[in-house]
């Protein structure tokens, strides 16, 4: 049924609402490191992340583990279609983090009650942090990957709108910056590093973006084979129709609309916006991508290729970018778009 919440849920909202209120009081803007990665205050601690570590996981729990701005909520929303059948009536009534809550915030997965069976929990958390007891469970990670040039363009459009982030400063700066690690979550190359060494274990899935929007239903399918989850040709056309970019962008549970412009000012910007690969070519000038692709080259040397280095269109930036349309086209490219 496609109607408001139910009693339990409704309560546990009213409870999230208290939540996010007392922590969009907390926001300072300046980040404080844990084990040598950065995080935003208010959002986590040093106490919820050393909780995470050391928590408890069951065998039927399945976790989607990202860089921000990786695809993770496309992937919440697939997963969230997957286990309803493709009753899209869950998806359509309650919020996508309590979906599919973060482990490692102050208001953590792990100390919510269950609201799913199986678990479905988000982390952003590198490989050396995760959660302990995973790696001896037979609990399942989906790792999504995307091309880390989308990636920093995507996560700097969030910084601006985003309350628990910090400022991104000039568009060159805010390069720089990912470049050497030194916003949220740390460094993307050794996030993706450390996950991907996880590869050939039966209960993990390396899947990526690009993939994604070159094969939603085949996608899907992979995705439900490596969960042992059987669909129906008409639910699998569900789970593609409702977790497309347009109908996540229209639903109010899952295009973060019902956060307060304190945590997330989307009067600045959507934060669902584009949904599309490659738009990091409308906003790197030629000497961004150069200085980018020295240190991707060195940083992932003896990896395998990854679908964005396949893609010989994706190769290098349009030498005179063509900018979203803006009153100020010099300035266009300081707002990159962001994607799902």
């Amino acid at each position: 049924m496609d109607g408001p919440a139910e009693p339990q849920t409704q309560a546990l909202w009213d409870t999230e609402e208290n939540d996010i209120s007392e922590i969009s009081q907390k926001l300072s803007g300046e980040y404080f490191w844990y084990k040598g990665i950065p995080f935003p205050p208010a959002v986590y601690s040093p106490e919820s992340i050393s909780s995470t570590e050391n928590a408890e996981v069951r065998d039927d729990d399945i976790f989607v583990v990202t860089y921000p701005k990786s695809g993770t909520n496309w992937m919440i929303e697939i997963l969230s279609l997957i286990i309803k059948d493709g009753d899209p009536s869950w998806v359509r009534s309650v919020p996508i983090w309590q979906r599919a809550p973060w482990c490692e915030t102050v208001v953590g997965a792990f100390s919510l009650p269950d609201e799913s069976n199986p678990r479905l929990m988000s982390s952003h958390l590198p490989i050396q942090l995760f959660t302990k007891s995973f790696f001896t469970s037979k609990a399942k990670v989906i790792y999504m990957g995307r091309n880390p040039r989308d990636v920093v363009v995507s996560l700097y459009h969030y910084s601006k709108i985003a309350g628990q982030l910090k400022d991104p400063g000039t568009p060159d700066q805010f390069l720089q910056n990912f470049l050497k690690g030194e916003v949220q979550f740390g460094s993307w190359f050794d996030h993706i590093k450390g996950w991907i060494r996880m590869q050939g274990k039966d209960n993990f899935l390396f899947i990526t973006y690009e993939e994604l929007q070159k094969d939603l239903p085949g996608s899907v399918r992979r995705v439900c084979q490596f969960l042992g989850w059987q669909l129906s040709e008409e639910a699998l056309a569900s789970v593609v129709a409702h977790s497309a970019f347009e109908a996540m962008r229209a639903n109010p549970m899952s295009n973060f609309t019902l956060l307060p412009p304190s945590l997330l000012d989307q009067r600045r910007g959507a934060f669902l916006r584009k949904g599309v690969c490659g738009d990091w070519k409308n906003h790197f000038t030629v000497a961004q991508s150069q200085a980018f692709d020295r240190v991707y080259r060195e940083r992932m040397r003896g990896l395998p290729a990854f679908p964005w280095d396949e893609d010989p269109e994706d190769a290098s930036p349009d030498p005179d970018p063509s900018p979203d349309p803006s009153p100020n086209p010099e300035r266009a490219s300081e707002h990159p778009s962001p994607q799902p």
